[in-house]
């Protein structure tokens, strides 16, 4: 597995969320102008892309964001997620940042609880879809 951080959104990420989170997932607003300033963490296996996270800094929460998360279902039971999510915690250090949150699925906290995050706040909906925000010092 190659794995590759670009600078903005590109085609290999767009691939990757469009599949799961638009036509698997049901979600429509998918991407927004958060994209156009995030690094993406891509995946590829030999040169098909099949998983994707974006990690951007937010001022107004003192903290790097790890969003997008994305794993093509083929590719799914391979640990690619945790490893993607430790990839990002690695580019955020690089950075210079000492935490990370991230707004959950709440389908998946125990995913993230694994890792070492922390759900904090209250369950919010996002397109029918309940999330909470999660968060872990590095």
């Amino acid at each position: 597995m190659k794995t590759v951080i670009y600078d903005g959104l590109n085609d290999h990420a767009i691939e990757v969320r469009q599949k799961v989170f638009v036509e698997e997932q049901g979600f429509h607003d998918e991407f927004d102008e958060i994209d156009k300033t995030a690094s993406h963490i891509i995946f590829f296996d030999e040169e098909k892309p099949v998983a994707v996270c974006r990690v951007f800094w937010d001022p107004a929460m003192n903290s790097y964001i790890l969003g997008r998360l994305a794993v093509l279902k083929e590719y799914r039971g391979r640990n690619l997620g945790s490893d993607m999510v430790r990839e990002a915690e690695k580019h955020v250090l690089e950075k210079g940042g000492n935490s990370i949150a991230l707004h959950a699925q709440c389908r998946v906290t125990a995913f993230y609880r694994s890792l070492g995050y922390g759900e904090y706040g209250e369950i919010e909906d996002d397109e029918g879809c309940p999330h909470i925000w999660m968060k872990k010092s590095l």
